[in-house]
């Protein structure tokens, strides 16, 4: 059965991959060379779709019982749920955005007013403080929550939506939410109370204590040579997940002029192809892999890629973590990744490219992503002086609905959501280059 399913691929490739030619022939008379040091793949950090059907070919051409290769222990053939679709399964958009009528919208805008005055009753008692008399600006936002941020009949429609994100289809959309009618700081109240409701602990992005990422090219303003990261320029971003989050959030201040599509896809779709066609792959992305640190203490550190836990599949991973990006190649006195590894990181890329659907991401949109069964990416985009895209970044957690966290993340969790109080959360008002792009592990 194996050998017919390797014909058959070495067939489908025959023609566009040479593969009858001598790279792709194993000589019985030659020798064995002497053992050279491993070297990394040639894979960069934008997929090449013929090298990895050459690789495919190849790997399965010299070892065919790869078709073979047992799952690992305890994980399922195939996973059930909500949460295994595809972009054809969607055919109207109103199926995951949630429109806010007037009388929500102005709910929200009575529990901005509403947060801002508790903040200056609580500096007359001082409780808190306020960070700049002249301008108003008042903290600690990190007090933001429910409680804080009261919305009597929306509050329970996210609440839902939250179930949704954990236990239904993984995603949704709020529109949207008037940026124009508000400043840069009172939409970022507006986003991060609406949000408490959905996830109510907010995870470090880069160096503590900030909570909020700021998305946008900054190639303009920063030297691109500094830059290690796509998020920060215009370039396409290929599938992965973010480090750190249970839940993704994304909210657009504006969008580009041209290009920057949200993708969004399945990963327990991804899993099921995975499994049924290429178990070897799935034993490769649930073996340990070396991560690179980018300059930073530890060089590098190892686990997988997947995760079967608590009966869920949970997938956590970004490509430049192993192939490097711009300002950060990959290091080179670190372990290499291997060849089955550098195939895995392909497929499920292009799995991801297979099954997506992209999400009509409007300025003043929100969007809720399970960060853990849902990957995402993005198409490049062009930016003009007066439309410059420009997204806010939460990443969440819902004490209520949380999935069980691999003992292999657990010290990444609980640096990210509990290791500052609410008290010392930082939100930035503009974007910066994180410390952690510049020369540490953390991805995005």
């Amino acid at each position: 059965m194996a050998a017919v399913a390797v014909q058959q691929i070495t067939d489908y490739f025959k023609d566009t991959l040479s593969l009858s030619s001598p790279a792709f022939k194993l000589d019985p008379q030659s020798r064995p060379e002497e053992k050279q040091p491993a070297q990394q793949p040639d894979i960069e950090y934008h997929p090449n779709e013929a090298k990895w059907k050459a690789r495919t070919a190849r790997r399965l051409a010299e070892d065919p019982s790869l078709l073979n290769t047992p799952l690992p222990d305890g994980f399922p053939a195939k996973v059930d749920s909500p949460l295994v679709w595809q972009g054809s399964d969607w055919n109207d958009e109103k199926e995951w955005v949630h429109e806010l009528d007037s009388d929500q919208l102005k709910e929200i805008d009575d529990a901005l007013k509403h947060f801002r005055g508790m903040l200056y009753i609580c500096h007359l008692h001082e409780i808190t403080i306020l960070i700049s008399v002249d301008t108003g600006s008042s903290k600690p936002l990190g007090l933001l929550s429910p409680t804080t941020f009261p919305l009597p009949t929306l509050g329970p429609i996210l609440t839902n939506l939250a179930r949704e994100v954990h236990t239904g289809r993984g995603f949704f959309v709020l529109r949207t939410i008037p940026v124009s009618s508000y400043t840069r700081e009172e939409n970022i109240i507006i986003y991060a109370g609406v949000s408490s409701y959905v996830g109510n602990l907010r995870g470090i992005q880069g160096n503590a204590p900030s909570v909020l990422g700021h998305i946008k090219d900054l190639t303009q303003i920063d030297f691109a040579k500094t830059i290690g990261s796509p998020a920060f320029t215009t370039d396409k971003q290929v599938f992965h997940t973010d480090s750190g989050a249970d839940i993704i959030s994304l909210f657009a201040l504006e969008t580009a002029t041209e290009g920057g599509v949200s993708r969004i896809s399945s990963t327990w779709k991804a899993y099921n192809e995975l499994a049924a066609t290429r178990p070897d792959l799935v034993k490769t992305l649930s073996e340990p892999w070396p991560f690179d640190g980018f300059g930073g203490s530890p060089a590098y550190s190892s686990r997988p890629l997947l995760y079967y836990h608590d009966s869920k599949i949970i997938i956590q991973y970004a490509r430049r973590s192993f192939t490097g990006f711009h300002a950060l190649p990959r290091s080179e006195d670190i372990p290499p990744i291997t060849e089955a590894q550098a195939e895995a990181l392909d497929a499920i890329h292009y799995l991801g490219e297979k099954y997506n659907v992209g999400l009509n991401f409007q300025k003043g949109d929100i969007q809720y992503i399970n960060n853990l069964a849902v990957f995402h990416a993005r198409d490049g985009f062009v930016d003009t002086p007066e439309k410059t895209r420009h997204l806010l970044r939460l990443w969440l957690r819902n004490e209520e609905l949380a999935w069980s966290t691999p003992k292999e993340l657990e010290s990444t969790w609980k640096r990210l959501y509990y290791s500052i109080t609410p008290d010392e959360q930082v939100f930035p008002l503009e974007a910066e280059i994180r410390t952690a792009l510049k020369g540490k592990d953390e991805y995005a």
